[in-house]
């Protein structure tokens, strides 16, 4: 099978392709695995930390990719939830506990980095963390939900906003843009304002709805009930912290953050910051129940992410992209036959 490999890692530069577009063996589905024949895989900044050296892979080689999209080719001997022929996505959680906090479990294992993922024509996972991919979306439309939509909601459950409070998001990328459209179908009475250092990403967020946009330092004009950040810097932390009213709630939705700018950390003023009971909370990671209620949600807006493609074999060029490039929506491989719906 066709597939793109890191096997160290390395930055991703104009002159560097870090993955190897190689052949390797089918692999063979254990009795609880199906097999998945991968039809299409979203591109996440996860990746580009994996591959950069910055959340290091426990085993090289590895295949990445942690938003997949394929048909049921194989099932073992063992599987019940599935057919040969049934379309499913694959997320950032490969295997875990099977508790509520599986999440949280040292059992979690992730799809593409603790186990080969999404960037090659077949992958192997456990039935339970397959689900099944809604009619309403394409292939390519479903990609980006397996990640950046998944935790995105996981994001919004964990701010705690009713109906009507208002509500920020820092950044405006493959998450965001899609947290905005889960907003306003579960809050229609709440409003939602956008923090983002791109203008373009500014004006996307105003084309989507938002009430107001501003830089990740500016002062919105209404105290914000909760704020989620998707960023992976320190300054927008300390500036959202500053945007929300008393009681309210800052969600990190991050894997990590770059030093580069810890020392905005000293700008900390716990009157101005903290005080009067506000929060920060962190996202880490996703459960099989996030996805599993999370889906027909999604076709139940109906979410459209906006997607951008590329071939298997450009992964390399779609990474250096999205480092480089403002995002709008989220980046696509297109790897085997993908469908219209």
């Amino acid at each position: 099978m066709r597939a793109m490999i890191l096997r160290r890692t390395a930055p991703v530069t104009a002159n560097s392709q870090p993955l190897e577009f190689v052949e390797l063996p089918k692999p063979v589905p254990a009795a609880h695995e199906i097999l998945i024949q991968v039809r299409a895989c979203g591109v996440c900044h996860t990746e580009l930390d994996e591959i950069e050296g910055r959340l290091t892979p426990p085993a090289l080689p590895v295949v990445p990719g942690h938003q997949v999209v394929g048909i049921v080719a194989e099932c073992g001997t063992a599987v019940t939830r599935f057919r040969i022929g049934d379309r499913v996505g694959v997320g950032w959680i490969h295997s875990s506990s099977g508790a509520e906090d599986e999440n949280l479990s040292p059992l979690f294992r992730a799809t593409g980095k603790d186990a080969n993922g999404g960037y090659a024509e077949f992958m192997t996972v456990g039935e339970d963390y397959a689900y099944p991919i809604p009619t309403e979306f394409s292939d390519v439309e479903a990609a980006p939900l397996l990640c950046a939509g998944a935790v995105g909601y996981r994001s919004l459950k964990l701010t705690g906003l009713r109906d009507g409070e208002a509500l920020g998001l820092t950044g405006f990328g493959g998450s965001a843009h899609l947290v905005i459209q889960m907003a306003q179908f579960l809050y229609p009475r709440s409003s939602v304002s956008v923090f983002a250092r791109d203008a373009e990403a500014r004006k996307f967020a105003l084309s989507l709805g938002a009430v107001w946009v501003g830089d990740t330092q500016d002062q919105c004009p209404v105290p914000l009930s909760a704020i989620i950040d998707t960023t992976p810097a320190w300054t927008p932390v300390v500036a959202a912290l500053r945007n929300l009213r008393p009681g309210g709630r800052l969600v990190i939705n991050a894997i990590r953050k770059e030093d580069r700018d810890k020392s905005a950390l000293f700008d900390l003023s716990y009157h101005e910051h903290l005080w009067l009971e506000r929060e920060i909370k962190t996202v880490a990671n996703v459960t099989q129940f996030d996805l599993s209620e999370f889906l027909p949600i999604a076709a139940r807006i109906p979410l459209r992410p906006q997607v951008q493609t590329y071939r298997l074999e450009e992964a390399n060029q779609a990474l250096l992209d999205l480092k480089l490039q403002p995002v709008q929506g989220a980046k696509v491989l297109l790897v085997g036959s993908v469908d219209g719906k």
